[in-house]
């Protein structure tokens, strides 16, 4: 039976136990050229302090036409080697392993680019900027683009990397129909609207080779109206397995979704039974797929986050917002405080996101001020 502070390894990648910290837009990199700061060197040294296995930082964008929103890391060029290569080296002074998240926001933009359009599966407005449809040597490009960024993150010392295909992002916003209304290759059947995934996880692997671990992170669900469907989820993953990477994170729902299945849900404090938002897709994953399966969603309990592996639910139990508010969250349960995460899920943390001013409890910072006055 698997235990949570037991150690793991994916592709030769050593984990000190099954816990990952799920990757998040952290808004603390320089907005001009997308440079680690000592800040957000700083959030990954902490969780490695916090004792999180692997920690996987945020949407580091792979090329300058697909950064999201301001302050977003970016692995685009040589130019980010030096501070990610600090980051590196932070998180492995304390023992954990770290995989750069790397992405292409597609049409989701909050930041108009040089050219004054996003680039996506086809031409919609998701956001004020406004997206045209991708020929094939922009999708040519861009498989290119993550390759290279893959190559980088390498060099640089990160453990893995893992591909974002969720959350209404490029290679999510490919597989979905909802985004994608293409008539050629890349549009209509799930193999055509799934080709440009398998086509960037075959470049990025025949760029890092066999024994450097690759990961993707897809969505269940899109939680939209024509969108990728959880009916859909088993079949793509099996593709993604025979396409070679070494796990998956499932997680759900888009920027666009409903706000009750929005990718992170404002839920507020619920009960353990209510957790684990994507139970039912991780079982449906479990027939079939062999791949170790990373599951993020609401876990706030020990007892839940245990279950996911005792069980055989999940391999490794995944973490965003829990460990906004409490970096060293998994170090204070595995030394015996098992209460609960302190997170309220309340979604106040990304707004200074959007702000620029990088991710932060602010939940805990007001409590703090109210105390303090």
């Amino acid at each position: 039976m698997k235990e949570l502070y037991e150690s793991s390894e994916l592709n030769g990648m050593v984990l000190r136990n099954r816990f990952v910290h799920s990757a998040t837009n952290e808004g603390m990199a320089n907005n001009d050229d997308g440079t680690a700061t000592e800040r957000l060197i700083r959030l990954q040294e902490e969780l490695a302090e916090g004792e999180v296995g692997l920690i996987i930082p945020g949407n580091a964008y792979v090329s300058e036409q697909g950064k999201s929103r301001p302050g977003q890391t970016g692995v685009h060029n040589d130019d980010t080697v030096e501070g990610l290569t600090k980051m590196a080296e932070a998180v492995h002074r304390h023992g954990s392993a770290i995989a750069l998240q790397l992405t292409h926001a597609g049409g989701n933009v909050h930041v108009p680019m040089g050219t004054g359009y996003a680039l996506g599966p086809s031409e919609m407005k998701l956001t004020d900027v406004p997206c045209r449809q991708m020929t094939k040597d922009d999708i040519a490009q861009t498989v290119a683009d993550f390759a290279a960024a893959a190559v980088r993150a390498k060099q640089v010392g990160m453990d893995a990397v893992q591909l974002h295909g969720a959350h209404s992002y490029l290679l999510s916003e490919f597989v979905s129909p909802y985004f994608n209304k293409r008539t050629d290759e890349y549009g209509g059947s799930l193999e055509n609207r799934a080709r440009m995934a398998i086509e960037t996880i075959h470049a990025v692997r025949d760029a890092v080779g066999p024994d450097y671990p690759v990961l993707m992170k897809i969505n269940s669900d899109d939680y939209l109206v024509g969108g990728f469907p959880l009916v859909e989820m088993l079949p793509y993953a099996l593709m993604l397995e025979k396409a070679g990477v070494d796990s998956i994170e499932i997680s759900g729902g888009t920027h666009f979704s409903d706000p009750r299945f929005f990718c992170s849900r404002p839920v507020g404090t619920v009960p353990k039974e209510e957790e684990l938002y994507f139970r039912q897709a991780a079982q449906i994953y479990r027939t079939a797929v062999k791949v170790p399966l990373m599951l993020v969603g609401g876990v706030r309990s020990f007892d839940v986050a245990e279950s996911v592996v005792t069980s055989g639910l999940a391999d490794y139990v995944s973490l965003c917002r829990p460990l906004i508010r409490e970096p060293y969250l998994v170090k204070r349960w595995r030394e015996g405080d098992r209460s609960p995460a302190t997170c309220i899920s309340c979604n106040l943390c990304f707004g200074p996101v959007r702000a620029g001013e990088g991710v932060y409890c602010v939940a805990l910072e007001r409590q703090s001020q109210k105390s303090g006055s």
